[in-house]
């Protein structure tokens, strides 16, 4: 088994408060916990890629940035620069050989995974028909053919039918489902394998730090209700991370 490196991410994790707040067993709000969420809006930071601090910056390839402000520009969904920034301190130090992501827009996080990780085989599986073809052809443009499979279809399908086990799995499509998928990604994760799932802080809904629209408290109680379960699960060891939109980085015991 590969020894596993523990990265402290400036912003603190977070341990679970199972006291009641808005939704049961969500997070306390303390705005001196959550110093990157109350420093600045979610929106204005995903829609400007180039707004930082100074620090959390990520070294991106100027091919795959160039495709990066194109998909910002058109409101097309892309992890923000915390989020690529832990991932690329996490793979550098981590190196899967088999990574699994689930949510692939346009090929951006794909793209920049195969970039950190040059030898590792990358599957990636995308439902918007659109989207998925842009990711074609993007993973053309960058001669990624014969690292990334990219995989049509549905999410909740498509893991059902891959064989085999991964060291690293990356969730980052519809957040409403993260619970459910979980059986089956522990399935295929190996033993000491990292399961990184993106947003599950929600702009700040999670924590109780900011109030949860009416039309989005169903997508929060699932987001929650995944949190609860991977750090919950005595087969996995699960840290929330405040970079991006919240991360849970979970490790198979």
């Amino acid at each position: 088994r590969k020894p596993l490196l523990i990265l402290s991410f400036l912003a603190p994790s977070m341990p679970i408060n199972r006291s009641p707040h808005k939704i049961p067993g969500s997070l306390p709000p303390n705005p001196r916990s959550f110093p990157l969420l109350a420093c600045r809006t979610k929106f204005h930071r995903r829609t400007c890629p180039e707004v930082s601090r100074g620090f959390n910056r990520p070294h991106i390839c100027a091919e795959i940035q160039a495709l990066r402000k194109n998909a910002f520009a058109r409101g097309i969904p892309t992890a923000d620069d915390e989020t690529l920034c832990f991932l690329q301190t996490f793979l550098s130090a981590f190196k899967p050989r088999k990574i699994l992501e689930l949510g692939a827009a346009v090929g951006i996080s794909a793209a920049f995974m195969s970039d950190i990780c040059k030898q590792a085989q990358i599957t990636t599986i995308e439902r918007d028909e659109a989207f998925y073809n842009e990711a074609l052809q993007n993973f053309a443009k960058l001669g990624l053919g014969g690292r990334v499979t990219p995989v049509f279809g549905d999410a909740a399908e498509e893991i059902q039918k891959l064989d085999g086990c991964f060291d690293f799995i990356f969730l980052d499509c519809a957040k409403a489902q993260y619970v459910k998928y979980l059986p089956r990604l522990k399935q295929l994760l190996n033993d000491g394998g990292c399961l990184l799932a993106d947003d599950v802080l929600l702009y700040g809904w999670i924590t109780g730090e900011t109030e949860i629209p009416k039309k989005r408290k169903m997508l929060a109680q699932h987001v929650n209700e995944y949190v609860q379960a991977v750090t919950n699960d005595g087969q996995l060891s699960t840290t929330i991370i405040n970079a991006g939109d919240g991360l849970a980085l979970s490790v198979k015991l």
